[in-house]
């Protein structure tokens, strides 16, 4: 009697519409799980196609493509005598359906319909997919005929049902299933299913991981069971890097967990259960087992398999472990670091270029390139063949082999000191230095002559020479003069991300990064079309407050010791006049609140779902010990206004790697309107109204 089990799940590096690529990825991860004995692997949501293919999901090549990958799989020889799970889009009575097929020997067992929906934050499901509502129904689905001529079926089961192999039963939950108040796995679990599997495509947010691992553990510890769950890694074509942390629990413990952030295209994580552990630990749970009694059955496609061995006593089984999660300075270190290199090698350029202030924000996105060169070399030191061919294409150098990551922050960035006569000396030694301790390749410039080309156009046409507020200008005098300063700047930075490399002789264009946080894109601190306007932006999810961490902890684990200075400096965009060779403008001052009162009101505003009435009521209380009621009115009418009075600069934000829940993102996860009646009056009357009743 076979009672042990051994179950495969994986974390693959998909991309959206690579079907090719896609296609040997899952081949790899089948071919591992086998080779170390598996007889069911369960692969990520939607891998066939990539989960971020979008509106591509409204096209017949999409649905037509995703076949053809099926058909490959279903005939070749790798699939043989184990059950695979793949995810793809299925058309069913003209309904497309966000599913998984699993199958086994070229014989399609089930196609099981998603039937919670992920709709909110990043998550657009309902606009392509229908949600199956037929709960426990099971309907025929006429298969495509190049599948039915590999698998000689006509019609196979489409719909809510569970499988029963020889020794155990299968029920399978995709992604946001888990997640839901009324999961699959609770009836699932008490009509006798013993393995849950949870196909997912979910996104890194910081500080997130640990509430996907409490949930999977929680499913199995009320109810019994082995939970196994895959997920996709990388970036695969937007704003999101997706995770990995593939992992198996069972009786709400975790016995085999996947690595949350990694250079590996394909991760295949194995574990061997006993089932009769499931059993026994169901056994003495009356509760469950009174509800079980009473439950309403699944539907069962019975499957002539076992995945366990009639003769398995002396085989070990895996042991819980206590799961171990990043703290979220390592989190900013790995996460925007994979995403940059998915980003740079599948773009096929050449390296990056950033504009390098001195200032924590600029110094920060060069930490994190400087993090993603440790990755590379670290993953070339560990056999990954596939970084190092991708790390050979990228420095156009068939023999290199990346083992300094500050030799190869020399070949892959490029960092650019813009001076203007407004820049101090002292941010522009903190620039050299980091460069020099990171490694890359340093420009110094002054930006003088182009400005006073463009204002003196202005002369020209108009007669009218605007100045600074220090020398007698109007405020609008001296915002335009800064914005001409940072415009130039970002022209230059493209100019040099195209010709950077031709002028030394090499190949290749540079991606432009940006460097904006995630405060002061709430805000609205930066000029539009400046150098924040880039290609992609590491730090565009992160609030200022994770990046000075972030910065304490580079000090600390790579010695860049540049970095004391810049972390000690007051920021400042250094736009306006110096004062005595001092810099007398800070981001703060400017701005009219703090970084850390800016992450407040970020996530009252969109975690919390407050408007100004809602945020000034919660305010009043959280900070009472510092702010009298009309303090607080006075900080939140100030947010409101400046949030709104730019807002429209969220819709051209350059893309951003998302990390934070209350990103301003204005492409899918933060949708506003980007005209407002910026004096709020209704909304501040009653504000004022309660202030003086105070």
């Amino acid at each position: 009697m076979g009672r042990t089990v051994t179950v495969a799940t994986c974390a693959l590096n998909q991309w959206a519409l690579d079907f090719e690529g896609n296609l040997e990825r899952i081949f790899r991860s089948i071919e591992i799980a086998k080779s170390k004995g598996a007889r069911y692997r369960l692969g990520p949501e939607l891998e066939i196609c990539g989960y971020g293919c979008s509106d591509h999901y409204y096209e017949s090549d999409t649905l037509l493509h995703s076949f053809q990958v099926l058909e490959k799989l279903l005939e070749s020889p790798a699939t043989q005598d184990i059950i695979c799970d793949v995810g793809m889009p299925v058309l069913h009575r003209n309904v497309r359906y966000n599913c998984r097929v699993i199958f086994l020997n070229k014989k399609i067992l089930l196609i099981r319909p998603k039937i919670s929906l992920a709709n909110g934050g990043n998550y657009r499901e309902l606009r392509w997919f229908t949600p199956w509502s037929k709960a426990k129904h099971v309907e025929e689905y006429f298969l495509p005929r190049i599948i039915q001529e590999v698998t000689g079926q006509e019609t196979v089961p489409f719909g809510d049902a569970v499988l029963a192999t020889k020794d155990t039963c299968l029920g399978a939950e995709i992604c946001e299933e888990l997640w839901a108040p009324n999961s699959p796995h609770i009836e699932m679990g008490l009509d006798g299913v013993e393995i849950f599997t949870n196909s997912s495509g979910s996104h890194h947010v910081l500080r997130k991981a640990h509430a996907r691992v409490d949930l999977v553990n929680s499913a199995t510890a009320k109810n019994g069971g082995i939970y196994i769950l895959a997920n996709q890694k990388g970036c695969d074509g937007d704003r999101l890097y997706y995770d990995g942390c593939a992992m198996i629990s069972m009786n709400g413990e975790t016995v085999a967990q996947g690595s949350q952030f990694s250079l590996d295209d394909v991760e295949v994580l194995v574990a061997t259960v006993d089932l009769e552990d499931v059993r026994s630990y169901r056994a003495e749970i009356s509760s469950r087992n009174l509800a079980a009694s009473k439950v309403n059955p699944y539907p069962r496609v019975k499957v002539n398999f076992a995945l366990s061995c009639p003769d398995d006593v002396a085989v070990p089984t895996c042991v819980p472990i206590q799961w171990r999660h990043h703290s979220p300075e390592e989190e900013i270190s790995l996460g925007p670091a994979c995403w940059l290199w998915d980003y740079l090698r599948r773009s096929k350029q050449a390296g990056f270029l950033l504009p390098l202030s001195g200032g924590i924000d600029s110094s920060a996105t060069a930490c994190i390139v400087y993090s993603m060169c440790h990755q590379v070399c670290l993953a070339v030191k560990n056999g990954n063949t596939d970084v190092l061919a991708d790390a050979r294409r990228i420095v156009n150098d068939e023999t290199y082999i990346p083992e300094d990551p500050r030799e190869l922050c020399k070949r892959v960035f490029t960092t650019c000191y813009m001076a203007s006569e407004n820049s101090s000396q002292d941010t522009c030694n903190r620039a050299k230095l980091l460069a020099e301790q990171i490694g890359s390749y340093h420009i110094n410039l002054s930006i003088d002559v182009a400005v006073k080309a463009v204002v003196g156009i202005f002369r020209v046409v108009t007669g009218q020479t605007p100045r600074f507020s220090v020398y007698g200008g109007s405020s609008r005098e001296s915002l335009a003069l800064q914005n001409v300063q940072a415009r130039i700047r970002m022209v230059l930075a493209y100019l040099f991300a195209q010709l950077a490399l031709w002028a030394r002789g090499m190949p290749g264009g540079l991606l432009v990064l940006g460097s904006a946080n995630v405060d002061e894109s709430l805000r609205g601190y930066l000029t539009k079309y400046d150098c924040s306007s880039a290609d992609i932006n590491p730090i565009g999810g992160i609030s200022k407050t994770d990046l000075k961490n972030f910065i304490q902890y580079c000090i600390e684990n790579f010695q860049l010791t540049a970095l004391r200075s810049i972390m000690s400096a007051p920021p400042t965009a250094e736009l306006e006049p110096l004062v005595d060779g001092q810099v007398a403008q800070t981001d703060e001052a400017d701005m009219g609140m703090t970084y850390e009162e800016l992450s407040v009101y970020g996530k009252l505003r969109k975690i919390a779902k407050a408007g100004p009435y809602s945020m000034f009521c919660k305010l009043i209380h959280m900070w009472k010990e510092i702010c009298s009621p009309r303090e607080v009115a006075s900080k939140v009418k100030h947010f409101f206004r400046m949030y709104s009075v730019n807002r429209h600069k969220m819709t051209t934000l350059t893309p951003s790697y998302h990390a934070e829940n209350y990103s301003p993102d204005d492409n899918r996860f933060d949708l506003r309107p980007f005209l407002y009646n910026t004096s709020w009056s209704w909304q501040f009357r009653c504000i004022d109204r309660q202030v003086n009743a105070l």
